[in-house]
Parts: C-alpha cells; sequence; structure tokens
C-alpha cells in the first residue's frame, strides 16, 4: 500500500476520515479538514467518513441473529410435534426441516461475509427487475395456498416472491438515495428533493405493494408499505412529504374503521370478501362464529393468557394439541407465550429490540448513505414484523398471517431472512477508525 502524507494545519480543526476501495485486509483513505474538499487515497474527491475494512462483522448482532435462530428452532420442535405427529407420522417432522435450512441459511450468511458491499450494490437494479417479473410470473403461474395465490414452484423447490421484494426494495431505494444523496439532502431545491428523495421511492414503493397486494397477500403488502414508509423517513427527503403521508395513512386507516363500523354491507361491495372478514371480526367478533372465522384468534389468545408469569414449561402447551392450526407458524409466539409465560415472551421481545438496535448502530456507522439506508431497512423489515406477529397474535390488530422472523417454520421465507442478515453483516465490517490508529497503518 503507498504511504501517504497526512496534512492537517490546525489542530483543532474537525478531522475526517474517507473511504476507498478494500485493498487486500485494510481500506485507509486520506485526512483532510474542512477548508479542504475531502480527497481519497487515489486523489478523487469523496465526501464522507473513514472507514476501514480491518474488524471484521459484527460479533454482537451475529450473536443474536444466533440466538434468535436457536430460539426459534426450540419452539418449532415444541409447537410442532403433536401436529408433525398427526399430519405426517413424525414428531420432528418440522424441526428436521427447519434445521436443515437453518443450517443452510448460516452457511449463506457467512459465505457472504467475505464479500464487500459494492457486490450487492452493483446487482441491486437486476435483484429488483427480478423481483418485479417474478412477482408478475405468480399472477398467471403460481400455486394457490388458501385464497392467496403467492408462491412459485420451480421443481421440488418453492418460494414466495414477496419475500425477495422485500430486500430488492430496500436496496433500489437505498441504492437512488446514494445516487442523488446531495439533491436530497440540499434543502434549496426542494422540488429535484422532492422528485428523486420521495416521489421516485414512493413509485417503486407503490408498484412493489400493488404486486404484492394482486397476489391477495395483505400482510407482505402492510410490510412492504411499512418498510418504504421507514426509508423515506430516513433517507434526507423533505418531511413535509413524510409528514403528510404520515397524516394521510392515520386518516385512512380512522376512515376504514368507520366505514367498515357504521356501513358494513357498502364496504363489504367494495373491497375483497378476505379484507372485510378480517377487519370486520376483528371489529366485531360477537358477529363470527367462533368454531369458525375467529377459531385461530381466540386459541390463540388462550394460550397467551395461560402461559401466567413463568408459562407452563417447555413441552406442556395444551393449546399446541390441534387447537392453534398449524402452532409452528404465524401463532408460533401463542406457544411461546404459553410455555414460557411473561419471562419467555419479555426475552423474545428482548431480542427483537436488541436486533433492531444493533441494526441501528450498524447504519449509524456506515461507510456511505446505500449501506446505511440498507441496514436501516433490513432493521426495520424484521422489528416491524415481529412487532405486526406479536400484535396480531394477542388481538391488537386484525389477523393478516404474519410470520415470527427466525421463530415461525419455514424454508425459503428462512432463506430470504439469512440473506439479509448475510447484507447487514457485510455492512457491520465497515467501522470508523480513529485517526492515531489511521496514521500507525499507514506508516
Amino acid at each position: 500500500m503507498k504511504r501517504l502524507k497526512l496534512f492537517s494545519k490546525n489542530k483543532k480543526k474537525k478531522t475526517e476520515i474517507l473511504p476507498v476501495a478494500n485493498s487486500g485486509e485494510t481500506s485507509v483513505a486520506a485526512i483532510t479538514d474542512d477548508n479542504k474538499k475531502p480527497k481519497s487515497a487515489a486523489g478523487t474527491p469523496v465526501n464522507s467518513k473513514i472507514y476501514t475494512y480491518e474488524h471484521g462483522f459484527d460479533r454482537p448482532m451475529l450473536i443474536i441473529i444466533l440466538l434468535l435462530s436457536l430460539f426459534g428452532l426450540i419452539m418449532v420442535y415444541s409447537s410442532s410435534y403433536v401436529y408433525a405427529l398427526t399430519y405426517h407420522g413424525n414428531s420432528a417432522y418440522f424441526l428436521l426441516r427447519q434445521a436443515r435450512v437453518l443450517i443452510l441459511g448460516i452457511l449463506l450468511m457467512l459465505v457472504m461475509t467475505r464479500f464487500g458491499y459494492k457486490i450487492i450494490k452493483r446487482f441491486t437494479v437486476l435483484a429488483y427487475l427480478a423481483a418485479v417479473l417474478m412477482l408478475i410470473a405468480v399472477l398467471f403461474f403460481g400455486t394457490s395456498e388458501g385464497e392467496a395465490q403467492r408462491w412459485i414452484f420451480i421443481g421440488p423447490i418453492s418460494f414466495q416472491p414477496s419475500e425477495f421484494m422485500k430486500i430488492a426494495m430496500i436496496l433500489i431505494i437505498a441504492m437512488i438515495s446514494s445516487k442523488h444523496k446531495h439533491i436530497i439532502h440540499a434543502k434549496k431545491k426542494f422540488w429535484k428533493s422532492t422528485l428523486l428523495g420521495f416521489i421516485l421511492p414512493a413509485f417503486i414503493i407503490g408498484v412493489s405493494c400493488l404486486l404484492v397486494l394482486l397476489e391477495k397477500h395483505l400482510s407482505g403488502t402492510i410490510i412492504l408499505f411499512l418498510i418504504g414508509f421507514v426509508l423515506l423517513w430516513c433517507n434526507g427527503s423533505p418531511k413535509f412529504w413524510t409528514i403528510s403521508l404520515t397524516a394521510i395513512g392515520v386518516g385512512v386507516i380512522a376512515f376504514v374503521i368507520f366505514a367498515v363500523n357504521q356501513h358494513p354491507e357498502e364496504v363489504k361491495e367494495l373491497v375483497p370478501d378476505y379484507m372485510f372478514v378480517r377487519v370486520d371480526s376483528w371489529l366485531h367478533p360477537e358477529n363470527y362464529d367462533e368454531l369458525g372465522d375467529l377459531w385461530q384468534t381466540i386459541q390463540g389468545q388462550i394460550a397467551v393468557g395461560s402461559g401466567g408469569f413463568f408459562g407452563r414449561g417447555f413441552g406442556k402447551s395444551l393449546q399446541k394439541h390441534l387447537f392453534v392450526s398449524m402452532p409452528q407458524n404465524d401463532f408460533i409466539f401463542a406457544i411461546v407465550c404459553e410455555e414460557t409465560g411473561f419471562i419467555g415472551a419479555a426475552a423474545v421481545i428482548a431480542l427483537y429490540i436488541a436486533f433492531v438496535v444493533r441494526g441501528l448502530y450498524i447504519a449509524k456507522n456506515a461507510p456511505d448513505v446505500f449501506c446505511s439506508l440498507t441496514a436501516i431497512g433490513i432493521s426495520a423489515h424484521v422489528g416491524l414484523q415481529a412487532f405486526l406477529n406479536m400484535a396480531v397474535v394477542i388481538g391488537v390488530i386484525p389477523n393478516t398471517g404474519i410470520s415470527l422472523p427466525f421463530f415461525s417454520a419455514g424454508g425459503s421465507s428462512l432463506i430470504f431472512l439469512f440473506f439479509e442478515m448475510g447484507i447487514l453483516l457485510i455492512i457491520s465490517k465497515y467501522t470508523p477508525v480513529e485517526e492515531s490508529k489511521l496514521k500507525n497503518n499507514i506508516k
């Protein structure tokens, strides 16, 4: 590595450390003062902080991911063995399947940490276009499961394109925000900032949500919209639009609740039945059969309430004995509450909070806007999806079929989740270094 000369005429001036391409174990760039235009080691102007590639990925985040995965694997077995024995003749059916996918996902995540984030950025546009094409294809060639047509089968492999769209949408919005960051952050260029920082990302979010909604995948649509909203709030675009969007969103929710509550027949004619039933059964459970549309919700709440403070004990759930339908999936948190009680539920919630906090720490220390927004988007995805799943289980919001990250039994969805974790750990490798340490590295 070539020697770099460090110029600093005034020690009191703020120093910036700037990123350059990785070469070997450590990436280093020149230090400049505030009166000079920042330049990299190659002499090209840059305008962000200096980062190094020498520390490896974030260990605390890896530990949080592994703890969530291990706890989830244990609960998949505990919640599923009755259902698995009844319908598959093997009590360990879901345990073995989840363990295989988990091992594959962790290996994928660790292999990805060997690469730099620029490889991910290079294929971002292609990934988003592929996600759009797959969502269009699933409308014509997809396989239905219940009311939703959301699965694509390629030989023995099946997956939901909506899961891939979550990460693809995060990456494309992060890339656009990074490419046009100077315009987006310029307060004097309100309309250009609005166009590139709000309207274009909002259009991408709208297209993504519409395609998923056409699959009758309401929960996926909600998650995509919320992730997109977080990115719009954090990408530096004028806050006038995000505040306005928040107000509109709250107004729409209030209007829907009012309309369903006061004029149910008129609303029923305007929206698909599955949407109306989910909202109306949440508002007026007395009008629905507890053995029909309310069965899953009621049994889940019974499981949560019967857990008490310490729980019934691992493996001793009563509701998993075919009362909670497929307890290893969307309602696995109900079994967690029943068997481990308030203590176990609080531990799970604490792990998700730790994940989000550490993800935001990685975002704060990311080398550029692309990495920062990507880390924020991934953290928001896991945090929001976990929150919504728990809210559904305890009856705070209507039942929308949202899975619990790292816990709900799955195949391709878990692989996509660990793909996201791999990207997050890649970004975590780029951490700031002190000036004194930088000088020691380039001597």
